[in-house]
């Protein structure tokens, strides 16, 4: 048995190997990362899983269409979404494919148990079937009598399949629903599931014949049939951490599972929490359900013909760029709109102009004022205490908001008092005091640049979970020691001067502008 501190366990949906990336894959791993580096910046030791789900029939239609194998065209997916992860600068620890073996083993381990305690029973089913979502629809699934567009084509079909009895759960689920009103964030994502709840489920079909499907992971009790892609994919999030060998309690259960509301219902406030129970493994503490990006009021989709490439703004703007908007624009939880037009307002507003041209007037000034090397403050006025006290504030409510999710929120905090440090260096005019020939002048100078450095070198954890990158150059030409530069600050920001007497480095531009704009 474990007995060590368990770790921050951090799951992100995994991508379904049918298409290529797109902003919704991007932001899911952006979010998730930003998470999980704020989680390490206080001190958690965490572990971050993504990964490629990649059976199903939508796939073996795919590897059909371009002329390959299932595995291959799924090496070849997996390979475009790495590059993703590798592009947005991504700390995932793991990623989890369902072709692994590791993966496959607890499939076929938990299906078995299942079936042998009679809660995966055969019979014959009659009912719709969406080939799109792979799954068997209900009346209640229809909208105004007709099936919603995202299904695709739903046709009728008559086939023996293996069942898992999904609905002797409903009780349980509801019991456990009311009991922990916080399960899901946000909290009215859960009313929406509360609401499916309130019409009776049907058990749940887990198999696909061989006839139809080949590609999947074959029954272990009836090899005639694969096993259904959902009841598959699910498991990845215990499979990845090794269910059943120990030290499965440093990981399990997971702290946030992050995902897309098109799959919380069923899928994962349905399935997936059914299955752990019937499993007697213990359930999830919380589900983050983050929206959809819009264009022009249109969800972003391949359907729809609007789809935005993350990496052509991550190979224009940077990667930090684009982890920047899209973490600052949403607000977890909720939908959001995607522009151009808004995209470079935040770029060369906060990023270039705000933080980029800060850092570059303060390598500029001390390097021309004080020899390369940041002075020691010369006391402290009014002015120089409400920079300090503001930094205070902003970090106080920053840490507050990351500790709630609410990141959004957390950056604007953050990016205001930015903007009061620009404000103090335009109060105080440091170019200004260094014509002066006044010992008085002088030393404001100093003290100037002493807060205005010290200010920077404060804030840059703040900023880190979310434009690391850029950070860790920030940091390097403001001369940040190593030693301080991934320093827990987050839980306790003091100004001290720990720059004081250290030589900065040449002066960079962090946000250049782009070619293309």
């Amino acid at each position: 048995m474990f007995f060590g501190m368990k770790r921050f366990y951090l799951t992100t949906a995994i991508d379904y190997a049918n298409g290529a990336p797109h902003i919704g894959h991007a932001y899911e791993k952006v979010l998730s990362d930003v998470m999980a580096r704020y989680r390490r910046a206080r001190g958690d030791e965490v572990h971050f899983l993504t990964g490629l789900d990649e059976h199903g029939q939508k796939v073996q239609k795919s590897a059909i269409a371009n002329g390959v194998a299932p595995q291959t065209f799924c090496d070849q997916m997996a390979e475009k979404y790495k590059k993703l992860c590798e592009d947005l600068e991504i700390s995932n620890d793991d990623y989890i494919r369902t072709t692994e073996e590791r993966h496959k083993k607890v499939v076929r381990q938990l299906l078995q148990k299942l079936f042998d305690e009679g809660e995966i029973y055969l019979d014959e089913y009659t009912g719709f079937y969406s080939q799109r979502a792979e799954q068997f629809l209900q009346e209640k699934d229809r909208v105004d009598g007709e099936w919603p567009a995202d299904f695709g084509e739903v046709v009728e079909i008559t086939e023996q399949n293996y069942f898992f009895k999904l609905k002797k759960y409903q009780p349980w689920l509801i019991q456990f629903l009311e009991d922990n009103p916080d399960f899901i964030v946000p909290s009215f994502r859960q009313k929406q599931v509360m609401e499916f709840l309130k019409e009776d489920l049907n058990d749940l079909s887990i198999s696909r014949p061989k006839e139809r499907l080949e590609w999947g992971i074959p029954l272990p009790f009836d090899v005639n049939y694969v096993t259904y892609v959902w009841f598959d994919a699910l498991i990845n999030y215990i499979s990845a951490v090794g269910f059943g060998e120990d030290g499965f309690e440093e990981f399990w259960p997971v702290d946030y599972h992050v995902i897309g509301k098109d799959i919380l219902v069923p899928a994962h406030a349905i399935y997936w929490l059914i299955m752990l129970k019937a499993c007697d493994i213990p359930l999830p503490k919380h589900i983050l359900v983050h929206g959809f990006w819009t264009s022009s009021g249109a969800k972003v989709s391949k359907s729809v013909g609007n789809v935005i490439n993350p990496l052509d703004y991550v190979k224009d703007f940077g990667k930090d760029s684009f982890r920047y908007f899209v973490t600052r624009e949403m607000k977890v939880g909720q939908d959001a709109e995607f522009s151009h037009e808004r995209f470079l307002s935040r770029y060369s507003g906060e990023l270039a102009n705000d933080l980029g041209n800060l850092l570059s007037r303060v390598l500029n000034m001390v390097g021309r004022y004080t020899d390369g090397v940041i002075p020691a403050p010369a006391g402290a006025d009014e002015l120089d205490k409400q920079l300090v006290k503001e930094f205070e504030t902003a970090a106080k409510q920053a840490v507050a908001n990351f500790d709630d999710l609410e990141f959004s929120v957390g950056l604007e905090s953050v990016m205001d008092f930015v903007k009061s440090i620009n404000k103090y260096a335009e109060t105080r005019a440091p170019w200004k005091l260094a014509k002066s020939e006044s010992a008085e002048d002088q030393d404001l100078l100093k003290t100037t640049l002493a807060h205005m450095a010290e200010a920077l070198r404060l804030v840059s954890p703040l900023l880190n979970p979310v434009i690391p990158s850029s950070i860790g150059k920030l940091q390097e030409h403001l001369g940040v020691p190593v030693e301080l530069r991934n320093e827990q600050i987050l839980n306790r920001p003091v100004w001290e001067f720990k720059l004081t007497g250290l030589p900065v480095g040449e002066k960079v531009i962090l946000f250049p502008r782009p070619e293309k704009s």
